[in-house]
């Protein structure tokens, strides 16, 4: 990630599995990244790479939510 965000002049951009898209950056630091949902919501990455037997987890700090017109509505 950090790569893309260099090439990207300090952000990049990558789409969810619902449509939407997530802006990776740099802030405070050459190590901490932040990450804004399509909602303006800022979380930063607390935790980096822990690695489990599925695969790789990356922990952040705040709930991410897609814009509200990516949301899935479900009838009652």
């Amino acid at each position: 990630m950090g790569s893309e965000i260099k090439k990207g002049d300090g952000k990049t951009e990558l789409a969810t599995s619902s449509g939407g898209k997530l802006t990776f950056m740099k802030k405070n630091g050459p190590h901490n990244i932040s990450i804004v949902d399509g909602g303006s919501h800022i979380s930063n990455i607390s935790t980096y790479d822990v690695n489990q037997s599925n695969g790789v987890i990356i922990v952040i700090d705040t709930v991410l939510l897609p814009n509200q017109s990516n949301r899935a509505v479900i009838a009652t």
